[in-house]
């Protein structure tokens, strides 16, 4: 099918999180008819809190009932709220609101209804439709049969088939857990569960707890249950981890990561040390997951990277029909996701154009090559760690946007300096505000 400059499509969005939202805005702003599914009963994707735990603690059951957040009840963002909004949408202090800088969860959850409300969103939700299959049924028209479903009694369902022309996939990436792996592991007696499962402490009460990772969420979790367990051991890969005492914890460790676990109870770590534990938490991230999607091996999902994608977002087979917004990370997520939505709604609109498809393919197997010289694990293929600043410069360029000036001084890297500069205690320590002014000095420098 020929693609027409202006032409209005009708268009499906998985997803009612921070990217279905923006993607809708952006596709509705280019007169295309959206519908957006939404599994919850509430906008807001990950930051809408949800108290319930899945019954597999460790999240590897395929039948377990899952749940799709993965916050626990006292988390704070770990951005400052001025990169969290939107290009033509501050995250603003509100009457009546968390004022902090890094405020709570709930913040950020108000930020996306009032962004919904005030954009026209919320009619072009159907809210309690989960999508269990994406199928191109006519290659030629471009056609999507998109099905969902809806509960009617606690144990019947209501299915329901729809054709689209196009299809964003926003689905999210925190739901389901990925999990170390040591030996005896399935044999060890105590609770395993992964960090998608951790609302509250106060289970962890006078148990010795081993957490396993080093990124946001171990942090934060070690040092919410530290001052009622035993005892805290935190693993960590790498080569530099040694067996210590952690500053502001009398009773917590860092250890290299696990070696092998026994059925007594016992785990050993990689630096030698022995310990008797309670509970392992996994805090080590997630796997990419779309089992709805039927593209008869053309996207495919292999160590975390789903591909073929071009920059991140189109299958240069399907595009623009098929699309991907907000699989990145490891970036400020924002505007990285309001840029790729922007491009996907000009581009479906014919007012931007791609490449060839045999030129976004060599485009993809170019970078998957300079991934391979410089040694970077197939996982990594969506972290925007190394590249933030390029990728983020190229989509705005296609876009004929000047991003805001903070945006090549708050990045990833530089919150993870503030993180060591200031420690756990950064949300507070940070000064944003007056950070924010001294950007514009010629002797700005992150600490």
């Amino acid at each position: 099918m020929v693609q027409k400059m202006g032409q209005c499509y009708k268009v499906s969005v998985i997803g009612g999180g921070t990217a279905g939202l923006v993607a809708a805005r952006e596709l509705q702003r280019e007169g295309h008819h959206v519908t957006v599914f939404e599994k919850a009963n509430r906008v807001g994707g990950t930051w809408l809190y949800d108290p319930r735990v899945e019954t597999d603690p460790l999240g590897i059951d395929p039948n377990r009932e899952i749940v799709h957040t993965s916050l626990y009840k006292s988390l704070r963002v770990n951005l400052p709220r001025q990169v969290m909004g939107f290009l033509d949408y501050p995250f603003l202090k509100k009457d009546g609101g968390d004022p902090r800088h890094f405020p709570g969860h709930q913040e950020v959850l108000r930020f996306l209804e009032d962004f919904a409300r005030d954009f026209g969103l919320m009619e072009l939700i159907r809210f309690e439709h989960e999508v269990v299959r994406v199928e191109l049924v006519d290659e030629a028209s471009h056609e999507w049969v998109v099905e969902s479903r809806t509960r009617t009694t606690e144990s019947k369902w209501e299915s329901k088939e729809e054709i689209f022309e196009a299809v964003v996939i926003c689905n999210g990436k925190s739901t389901e857990p990925k999990i170390a792996e040591f030996s005896g592991r399935d044999i060890w007696p105590g609770l395993q569960m992964h960090s998608h499962n951790y609302r509250t402490s106060e289970q962890f009460e006078n148990k010795t707890v081993v957490l396993i990772g080093n990124g946001p969420s171990a942090v934060d979790i070690l040092r919410e249950i530290a001052p009622l367990a035993k005892q805290v051991h935190q693993a960590v890969r790498g080569p530099n981890f040694k067996l210590k005492r952690l500053e502001k914890h009398d009773n917590a460790w860092q250890h290299s990561m696990i070696e092998c676990a026994h059925k007594d109870g016992k785990l050993v770590f990689q630096d030698g040390s022995i310990v008797y534990a309670d509970v392992i938490i996994h805090c080590t991230g997630y796997k990419y997951h779309c089992p709805f999607l039927k593209s008869n091996g053309i996207v495919t999902v292999d160590d975390n990277r789903v591909g073929p994608l071009y920059k991140h977002v189109f299958p240069p087979s399907l595009a623009p029909w098929l699309s991907f917004v907000g699989l990145n990370y490891k970036a400020v997520p924002a505007i990285t996701i309001e840029l790729q939505a922007k491009w996907v709604a000009k581009v479906v609109s014919g007012k931007l154009g791609l490449p060839t498809q045999a030129a976004m393919t060599y485009s993809v197997e170019e970078f998957y090559r300079e991934m391979e010289r410089k040694g970077w694990p197939k996982h990594h293929t969506h972290n925007l760690l190394y590249n933030e600043f390029e990728y983020i410069e190229w989509v705005a360029r296609e876009l004929d946007i000047r991003p805001p000036n903070w945006w090549k001084n708050i990045t990833y890297e530089s919150h993870v300096k503030m993180l060591r500069y200031y420690g756990s205690e950064y949300r507070d320590a940070w000064d944003i505000d007056e950070w924010m002014l001294e950007m514009n000095s010629p002797n700005f420098s992150t600490p």
